[in-house]
């Protein structure tokens, strides 16, 4: 019975991409035939799966084919997949300007309108899907159509694999059970293979990288590797795109690292790394590193040479790496960074060195930086193309920067950040930012007059809909009716004295908030003085 919904939804989404040409029309339903009539309902649901499929560019049915080196049931982060088409060469850049993850991007779009695959986690925020998963039935389809390609060969722990081919391009270790043998007796030839994707349960059965020279893909995510040796001869990958270590409890990359010339992408996310391979720096072709954030070390200088990278995350930066802040204004190709602070004192030389490469990354769209504790106020370009910028964890300027508003930040999404000073006028522009959902603003008490009061205008903020506002906000803070129209989330923190002081009372306007439907999602941390806490404590 859960064939039809599908069923339905298959053909609606072939149609939808049909447009309103009739005779296109006409085809679908020539195509899908007589045979919907008759009570046979798995081949029928087979045949409009097929139809769906066929009806797909080429390039498509490779990216869709491809989902079978995963198993039934798994959650697959949209990132990793698309970085994997990447690798195997199914993206091309279809308009000038657009990078291969915006691509491929729109490729997943174009699967979920077309129902090929299912969205299973969503950001509010960016407003997109970031997981999704392949439904059984369209999973068996391309599982059976890949192994009659020689496609994808998957491996679930059975003395036959899916294929029936002697040489194998594909692979997916998806399980491991006693009693067979190893995987280089099931398979009489592996040195064709081009991609190379381990899970879990199948570690043990991981095939050693000795003779796989012609290598594009290792995806091993989420094994441990701690035991085994299987990085060992990693360094003969000479054609490698694509290398997945994220949480497979490993301590170190090996220095043959530097030989993977031809590598795009290096997660290692989720690891303690005690050091890093001097050699990684010889990687010019990256275009994504991901670095484990779980301890604190640096990366080798000379990362100015990685010019190819559009997504760098989890970079840590000490004492002992005061260069790798002046070679990030050389990564000019940067769309995501993400930094980790662990300075013990910040000096007018450091932050110097931040702002000039901050202002040389005019491509970055997403932007976060944890601890910090520096000045960014020479941070002076406009970077166009923001839509996420995270600096509430230490970083602040002096004042809101004249970069930014409306008109200069028309994709700005997620906003965080301290301001020393904060005047009405600057409220008056942050709602102005025609796509923010996400608000977290700190003013620091010590500068800001304890009388100042601050106004949340009608029409201000039309997408916001979760705001976090602390520090001095001191005096008074109201909300006019029609303010932030669709804010469902809001964290206040507010002195309850200098407010009641001023206001001669509490009332904030929160009334005028119409989408603060449950008060659950009001959250009020009131400042109040010792003496005078028990009797406040009704306001929270």
């Amino acid at each position: 019975m859960c064939s039809v919904p599908l069923a339905v939804m298959m053909i609606s989404s072939l149609l939808a991409s049909k447009g309103r040409n009739k005779l296109e029309w006409y085809d679908v339903c020539n195509s899908i035939g007589t045979g919907l009539k008759e009570d046979n309902n798995l081949d029928n649901m087979r045949k409009v799966l097929s139809l769906s499929y066929y009806d797909m560019p080429s390039h498509m049915r490779s990216c869709l084919s491809y989902l079978s080196m995963f198993p039934e049931d798994f959650e697959i982060d949209k990132h990793r997949v698309i970085w994997l088409w990447i690798a195997e060469g199914f993206i091309q850049p279809r308009e000038q300007g657009k990078s291969l993850l915006e691509t491929g991007e729109s490729y997943v779009s174009e699967l979920i309108n077309r129902s090929m695959i299912q969205p299973t986690g969503y950001d509010p925020y960016l407003d997109q899907v970031v997981s999704c998963r392949v439904h059984d039935m369209v999973l068996d389809l391309i599982c059976s159509l890949s192994s009659e390609e020689n496609f994808v060969t998957v491996w679930k722990g059975e003395s036959q694999p899916s294929s029936v081919s002697k040489k194998v391009r594909r692979l997916s270790l998806q399980n491991g059970k006693d009693g067979h043998g190893k995987l280089e007796a099931t398979i009489m030839s592996m040195e064709r293979v081009r991609s190379v994707v381990v899970f879990l349960p199948a570690i043990e059965h991981a095939p050693s990288l000795e003779n796989l020279s012609v290598l594009r893909v290792l995806d091993l995510e989420g094994c441990d590797l701690s035991q085994g040796n299987s990085l060992k001869y990693l360094g003969n990958l000479l054609h490698l795109r694509y290398l997945g270590l994220s949480c497979t409890n490993i301590h170190q990359l090996p220095e043959e690292i530097g030989n993977l010339r031809s590598l795009q992408i290096l997660n290692v996310d989720r690891n303690r790394i005690s050091s890093w391979p001097s050699t990684i720096v010889l990687l010019t072709h990256l275009m994504r590193l991901e670095l484990s954030d779980e301890y604190e070390r640096a990366p080798p200088k000379g990362i100015r040479s990685l010019t190819s990278l559009e997504v760098l995350h989890g970079l840590s930066i000490n004492d002992d790496s005061r260069d790798t802040m002046e070679d990030l204004g050389h990564l000019t190709e940067l769309k995501s960074l993400t930094i980790n602070f662990n300075f013990r004192d910040w000096n007018d030389g450091l932050e110097k060195s931040l702002v000039e490469s901050l202002n040389k990354l005019h491509k970055v769209q997403d932007l976060r930086f944890y601890s910090g504790g520096c000045c960014l106020d020479g941070w002076v370009s406009t970077p166009r193309h923001l839509r996420t910028l995270d600096l509430s964890t230490g970083c602040w300027f002096s004042t809101l920067p004249a970069w930014m508003s409306s008109s200069l930040l028309p994709d700005l999404v997620v906003l965080g950040i301290r301001v020393r000073q904060l005047q009405q006028e600057d409220l008056e522009i942050l709602g102005r930012l025609p796509a923010l959902r996400f608000l977290g603003l700190n003013v620091d008490l010590q500068d800001v007059g304890i009388h100042r009061r601050f106004t949340v205008a009608a029409c201000s903020f039309p997408c916001l809909f979760d705001c976090w506002l602390g520090g001095g906000f001191g005096g008074h803070l109201v909300f006019e009716q029609g303010a932030m129209p669709r804010l469902t989330k809001l964290w206040l923190k507010l002195p309850v004295q200098q407010v009641t002081e001023i206001n001669g009372g509490f009332d904030l306007g929160l009334g005028n908030l119409y989408c603060l439907c449950r008060p659950s999602r009001l959250c009020c941390n009131l400042e109040a003085p010792v003496h005078r806490r028990r009797t406040r404590q009704g306001l929270q």
